[in-house]
């Protein structure tokens, strides 16, 4: 691996260290402090909405020029709807219950030490991203709620956008009397991402947000500890026992409501017992709605018979996370067959049931090895606002510390504190 250039190296420290010194300050301030910020960057947002998507628009047509896929300008693109909701996921946040100062757990031992372990902040969060601009948002308004400070990275296709939002912010902050460095947008190339990667010591926390790519080269060259967030191969398995009502527009949802997210359906298994009365109705409508099917022998059979248009599915199209208006489609004997199909290509992130059959759903919801399991329910639920959680930084599909909607706990750590009156060891 070739060095980074020193003045990149130093050029990243200093951002760091000045993130640093801005959390020390966002660690001691109270919720109302920190409620009070959120509001007002949120108002910001809104009273800048025209700056933000006129700053969008030069994104967006830089990226029409080099040919990206609608997918991806979908995920890029903010208009006045968009930058109202992401205005409103900081006013959520504002309302979330504050995770610094939780006591997790605590007792009193028997030579009268009280213990108790709480939650404080990470310190500086890196976040590294692809074209989401809504995740500078997102990661500033849970940063500030955790009283962490984040250096954000955002992809070159966003930079436009990602600037005036984080000028926008800087400005109400400082506003407020509080450190604008504890939101920083880290530019530069390739060197300025593996400076901060590799600032151990300095950065606290690193959180890749995008491709498989993406994530694979932050958890493969970073030296800071990595949550790993990752892509959604996700799956809708039709029980022989569904409600094939529920199913259809489970199904519709969960591949077409927003077909460019991580938590979009990508593809479909079908019991067989079901397939014959389920399949011409499903393809009918995904396919009246835009979606490209990748069929498999027996689908493909039911297509034909419906008339709907359709391309033989290839193994990897099965292992494909489309982000698209795709969509592949397979017929299995059982609900066996169906778990062996997730194993082998679901990437752990979100899985989804349709069935009546309770011992089904249950076994299903055992044996799905994923951060978030749907029985009856569309996939596009796995999000931190729909569970609840105001906005979210990522959905991590790792194991360790967070799995799932990323939100305000999962952005803390725990110290023990120790409180005596005199007590030695013996």
């Amino acid at each position: 691996m070739a060095e980074i250039d020193p003045t990149v190296v130093e050029d990243v420290a200093r951002t760091a260290r000045a993130a640093g010194t801005a959390s020390r300050r966002l660690a001691q301030l109270s919720r109302a402090d920190k409620d009070a910020a959120l509001r007002v960057l949120a108002d910001r947002l809104e009273a800048f909405t025209d700056d933000i998507v006129a700053a969008n628009e030069e994104d967006l047509a830089r990226g029409r020029e080099a040919g990206m896929a609608q997918g991806l300008l979908d995920r890029l693109a903010l208009d006045a709807e968009r930058v109202a909701s992401a205005a409103q996921g900081l006013r959520d946040v504002a309302a979330l219950a504050d995770p610094v100062g939780e006591v997790v757990r605590g007792s009193t031992l028997a030579n009268g030490l009280q213990i108790r372990q709480v939650r404080v902040p990470m310190g500086v969060v890196g976040m590294v991203y692809e074209a989401r601009p809504n995740v500078t948002v997102d990661a500033a308004g849970l940063g500030l709620k955790s009283g962490n400070a984040v250096i954000l990275r955002g992809g070159s296709a966003a930079e436009s956008t990602n600037r005036a939002l984080v000028r926008v912010m800087r400005e109400g902050l400082e506003g407020q009397g509080l450190p604008a460095d504890a939101v920083t947008l880290l530019e530069g190339g390739r060197d300025a991402v593996r400076a901060l990667l590799t600032a151990r010591g300095l950065v606290d926390l690193i959180i890749p947000r995008g491709g498989a790519g993406l994530i694979q080269t932050v958890v493969t060259e970073s030296t800071v500890p990595v949550i790993e967030t990752g892509v959604g191969n996700v799956h809708v398995y039709v029980d022989a026992a569904a409600d094939l009502q529920k199913a259809l527009a489970i199904t519709v949802n969960a591949k077409t409501h927003r077909p460019s997210v991580c938590n979009a359906a990508e593809s479909l298994l079908v019991h067989q017992q079901v397939a014959a009365d389920f399949l011409p109705k499903v393809l009918a409508e995904l396919s009246g709605a835009g979606v490209l099917l990748h069929t498999d022998d027996a689908s493909g059979e039911a297509a034909e018979r419906a008339g709907v248009p359709h391309v033989a599915a290839t193994e990897q199209d099965f292992a494909t996370e489309y982000l698209a208006l795709e969509l592949s489609v397979r017929v299995v004997p059982d609900l066996d067959a169906a778990l062996e199909h997730i194993r082998t290509y679901g990437s752990g992130h979100t899985e989804a049931i349709v069935t009546e059959d309770r011992a089904a759903a249950r076994r299903f919801t055992s044996e799905v090895d994923a951060a978030a399991v749907m029985v009856n329910a569309s996939t596009r639920f796995t999000d931190g606002g729909e569970f609840g959680f105001g906005a979210e930084i990522g959905i991590s599909t790792q194991k360790l510390h967070a799995r799932g909607p990323m939100a305000l706990p999962e952005l803390t750590t725990t110290k023990w504190i120790v409180e005596g009156d005199g007590q030695v060891r013996a």
